[in-house]
């Protein structure tokens, strides 16, 4: 069987949920940012080989959350704590 066009791994997701975004940054930069009331940690999660961001865990403190995919459970619980989604091409 012919198969004209035929793209492998058209979607390759490898994904990440809330509660675990947090261990990516380093102890030392995470407790200067909770430290500093005013600012906010940026976390780009596909430098770190991961595409997609599940809303399982809860965020306890406000991240700007870098990805390509977010769910919709995800995207709500990052705006509940205080912060934002970003989604990157």
């Amino acid at each position: 069987m012919r198969v004209f066009h035929l793209k492998k791994n058209i979607h390759f997701r490898p994904i990440i949920n809330l509660d675990k975004i947090v261990t990516l940054v380093p102890k030392d930069v995470l407790e200067q940012a909770k430290s500093q009331k005013g600012q906010t940690l940026t976390i780009d999660v596909t430098k770190y080989g991961y595409h997609k961001v599940l809303g399982k865990g809860k965020l306890t403190l406000p991240l700007v959350v870098k990805a390509k995919f977010f769910s919709k459970e995800a995207e709500k619980r990052v705006k509940e704590a205080g912060g934002a989604c970003v989604l990157i091409a």
